[in-house]
């Protein structure tokens, strides 16, 4: 591990990230590069504990050159699915607008175009390996902590307790950390998502399966969307957005736990479409319905001397692509200020970086609101605006 006269400001110091995801543990390690002390708390019970989703795509300019940064692009090519990162957008027909599949594309990762997708688990166990032993602390969910002079003691639902000279929320947009941060609470955007698992698909809905073919599908049709994408286990990860009233989930009167109930009422919802959709929803075995929510793209807070947030707990948007993205330049960033030497003092770095991160996710924030809508209740024209975004951002044939 690296040590230089850069790290002063953490000699010393015990790291607290709370949240063990792609932001958290990509810090982790980036600290960790820098010969810092970091512990992870992590509420799953272990790296197994729970689906962790399907996949996501890194980028060129946030994702892959963190990865590059963390020393860990071999790892990741070593793991991330060929392939998925292809699109194929249909309408509520099923009839196919945009193939990529048919495309002759080689994965170029000098290309900035190229968004290799990886499984959300496989990401993470990336990153979890590249850990010293013992650095996350699993079935860690935070219940509270207190400040004592100059340090944290932080105390968890299991009945440990943990103290840190510095804490780093990196725990999603129902963050713990983030009221010792600031009490900016979250907007609704307008639109909902009702999320549902497959375990089996090749066999329980064998049409989508095949349309899906290993990478993205996106249907729309007037006001409505469905889409889909495979995970790791073999598994398919769906979303069916719209715009729904605020508060929407609670009023609706559906049980979600219940999925006859979510599957009758998704049938109804969409019964226009080509009934293959159907047996995506009758396939399901668990629903989440997941308002979509954002921070104000105008928040700000005065830096604190030894506490910040990264991640979905910083600045929480709308699904752009850019979530996983910017979390890990967020821990970029981050470890960065920390341990370049150019500060005088915590804060000072603290404040340095939250003023460079709030202000990227203004601008992603922007876009990301203004698109959800489009994606959610689709017309003729961003159903137009998105195929031509599509093909402009079209790896480039070798």
């Amino acid at each position: 591990m690296e040590t230089s006269k850069a790290i002063y400001l953490l000699q010393n110091k015990q790291i607290a990230i709370v949240g063990g995801g792609p932001g958290g543990l990509t810090l982790a390690r980036l600290l960790q590069l820098k010969g810092a002390n970091v512990k992870v708390y992590e509420r799953d019970f272990s790296s197994e504990a729970r689906v962790q989703g399907a996949i996501v795509d890194l980028h060129f300019d946030s994702g892959l050159k963190v990865m590059e940064a963390a020393g860990l692009m071999d790892a990741f090519k070593a793991s991330y699915m060929q392939g998925a990162d292809k699109y194929r957008m249909v309408d509520k027909d099923a009839n196919i607008y945009l193939d990529e599949h048919s495309l002759e594309i080689n994965d170029d990762f000098g290309n900035e175009h190229f968004r290799p997708e990886i499984d959300r688990g496989a990401l993470r166990n990336v990153l979890a390996h590249s850990l010293l032993q013992d650095t996350i602390v699993w079935d860690s969910q935070l219940e509270n902590m207190v400040q004592v002079n100059d340090t944290w003691q932080l105390r968890f639902k299991n009945g440990t307790t943990a103290t840190a000279d510095i804490v780093i929320g990196a725990d999603g947009y129902r963050s713990k950390i983030r009221p010792y941060v600031t009490d900016i609470k979250a907007l609704y955007s307008g639109a909902t998502i009702i999320q549902g698992e497959i375990e089996n698909p090749e066999t329980a809905c064998p049409e989508i399966y095949r349309l899906v073919n290993k990478g993205n599908l996106i249907a729309m049709g007037t006001g409505k969307t469905i889409a889909a994408q495979p995970r790791g286990d073999g598994g398919l990860t769906f979303y069916a957005a719209s715009l729904y009233p605020e508060n929407w989930v609670t009023t609706s009167g559906i049980n979600f736990n219940t999925s006859n109930e979510v599957f009758a009422y998704l049938v109804d919802y969409y019964e226009d479409w080509n009934p293959i959709f159907f047996t995506l929803f009758k396939a399901c075995t668990k629903f989440v319905p997941r308002p979509l929510n954002y921070f104000p793209l105008d928040q700000h807070w005065d830096a604190k001397a030894n506490i910040t947030l990264i991640g979905d707990a910083a600045h929480l948007m709308p699904p752009s692509g850019e979530g996983v993205n910017t979390a890990m330049l967020d821990a970029l960033d981050l470890s960065e200020c920390l341990t370049n030497g150019e500060f005088e003092s915590l804060q000072a770095a603290i404040a340095a970086y939250e003023k460079r991160m709030l202000a990227k996710a203004a601008i992603l924030g922007q876009e990301a609101i203004e698109g959800i809508k489009d994606f959610a209740s689709p017309t003729e024209e961003s159903i137009r605006k998105l195929l031509v975004q599509l093909n402009q951002t079209e790896p480039s044939k070798d």
